[in-house]
Parts: structure tokens; sequence; C-alpha cells
């Protein structure tokens, strides 16, 4: 009885001994097959990179080729246009600026807890070098740059970016400056002055 208990014994332990080494085989294979994987996967996404990489700089590259082949024509179109815009021999006629109404714009201000928004019509004071009946035209085609511009703009005020004389006294000023810059990015400033006809804040 005691040899067969010990047999029993000797050949439990054999037995776990065999399992254990087949349950160590298993999970080196599985350690195993999961690194391929992972490498498998690793291998993927440098691939994907590296080609969306290169996708985008070709991309960049000959958009930046066509980019600089039409800006040249249409700075020199729009420089054309405004040349065609002056009056010859303007100049001793100075006093005669001439003025145009642009519609109100509406924009929200730049506050977090509350919504206030602000209400302008502006009136631009344009130079008496530009004829007045094709710089109407030029102008009504250029308006929606402008509302657009004014808008962008508008919204990136604050409550207190909008109170009191200097605060407008400013906002007429880098409105000047946007709408000279939009309009005659090449040449001499047209607009001498914006005027507000409206300026509400609610």
């Amino acid at each position: 009885m005691a040899d067969t208990d010990e047999t029993k014994e000797q050949e439990e332990q054999e037995d776990s001994k065999q399992e254990k080494q087949e349950d160590s085989k298993a999970e080196k294979s599985d350690e195993k097959s999961s690194r391929g994987r992972l490498v498998h996967w690793i291998i993927m996404a440098v691939v994907v990179v590296l080609f969306a990489g290169a996708g985008f700089g070709l991309g960049r590259l000959l958009a930046g080729n066509r980019r600089t082949e039409t800006a040249g024509p249409s700075k020199q179109d729009q420089s054309a246009q405004v040349e065609d815009l002056t009056v010859a021999g303007s100049a001793t006629d100075s006093q005669k600026n001439w003025y145009y109404h642009l519609e109100p714009v509406v924009a929200n201000l730049n506050e977090l807890n509350v919504t206030r928004y602000v209400r302008v019509s502006l009136i631009l004071e344009i130079s008496s070098e530009m004829d007045e009946k094709k710089s109407q035209a030029f102008l009504d085609e250029k308006k929606p740059i402008l509302t657009n511009w004014l808008t962008i703009y508008l919204a990136s005020l604050g409550l207190e970016d909008v109170r009191g004389d200097g605060s407008l006294k400013r906002i007429q000023s880098q409105i000047l400056d946007g709408f000279n810059e939009k309009l005659f990015p090449d040449s001499k400033p047209q607009i001498k002055r914006i005027l507000f006809r409206e300026f509400a804040v609610q």
C-alpha cells in the first residue's frame, strides 16, 4: 500500500511538472505571438504615418507652386483696377471727398458669462482721387469681404474694448487700416476716415 501511495504521489508530481512545463510553453508561445502582433501593428502604423506625411508634403509643395503662379496676376489686376478708379488731376479738389454707406453689421462680443452683441453701421469717407461712379461699383463688389472682416473683428472684442471715447477711436483706426489693407493692398490708401452712423451694444 505504501508503495502504491508513493508511486501515485510521484505520478501526480510528474503530472504537475508536465502541466507546469506545458503552461510555461503556452505562455511563452502566447508572448511570442502577442509580440509578433504588436510588432506587426507598429510597422503598419509607421508605414501609414510615412505615407500620410509624404502625401501631405507633396500636396503642399504642389499647392504652393500654384498659389505663387496665380497670386501674381491677381495682385497686378487689382492694382490696375484701383488705378482705373482714380481721377486724373484731382489733387486740387481734395476738399471734395465722398461717402459710401455700409449696411449694419451685428456680431456677438467675446464675453464668457453673458451674451452681448454690438450693432455697427459705418460710413466710409473716400478720397476725391477716386472716381465716385466707378468706385461705387468697386465697393459694391468688395462689400462681402468688408462685411466679413468687420464681423470677425467685432467678434474678437470684449465688452471693455467697446466702452468709452478712446476705445471707439481705436476701433475706428483699426477698421480704417483693415479696410484699406483689404481694398488697396499694393497702392495708396483711399479710405480717409471711418464714421460711425450707429454703434449700439446690447
